[in-house]
């Protein structure tokens, strides 16, 4: 018996190893590492479920999940939640680009005016004439804020009031 016993063990051995190239123990059976199963089981969250996991993080790690906005996991919530509310307000809050809109300037000052306008945005005399006599008018649109700024400042040394939205 102990004789069988080896012979067929020793089978196993000496078979040819073409036969068992390509087949692994491992490979037949499903492994799913770490990452597959936490992506499975968020794939199963709900949102509020997902909004809690933040939380918990953000908490636990001492950091910020909205920080991640260039190319972070960000999830869509409703307009009429709390969340929402936060990030319409951080978005105020974060507002780069402005419109400069030229209210109206002193008659006395108009070629002066016409000069910064000009400057500020390239036109030629005659198109730079049309936007500052249509005004309220937009002067700079999208432009950074210190520019802007600067904008006004320069328009309001000539009694010309101008403002940023």
């Amino acid at each position: 018996m102990l004789c069988q016993l080896l012979a067929v063990s020793a089978v196993g051995f000496m078979a040819p190893a073409v036969s068992r190239v390509g087949t692994s123990r491992v490979a037949a059976a499903p492994v799913m590492s770490a990452v597959d199963e936490v992506m499975d089981k968020l794939k199963s969250m709900t949102l509020l479920e997902a909004a809690e996991l933040v939380k918990a993080i953000e908490e636990t790690f001492d950091v910020d999940a909205s920080a991640a906005a260039g190319g972070g996991m960000m999830m869509a919530m409703p307009a009429g939640g709390a969340a929402g509310g936060e990030a319409g307000a951080a978005a105020a809050e974060e507002k780069t680009e402005f419109d400069l809109v030229l209210d109206s300037f002193p008659a006395d000052k108009k070629i002066a005016v016409l000069k910064v306008v000009r400057e500020l945005t390239g036109l030629g005399l005659k198109e730079a004439k049309e936007k500052v006599e249509s005004a309220p008018c937009p002067i700079k649109e999208g432009a950074p804020k210190a520019e802007c700024e600067e904008a006004v400042k320069k328009l309001e040394e000539l009694g010309a009031k101008a403002v940023l939205k």
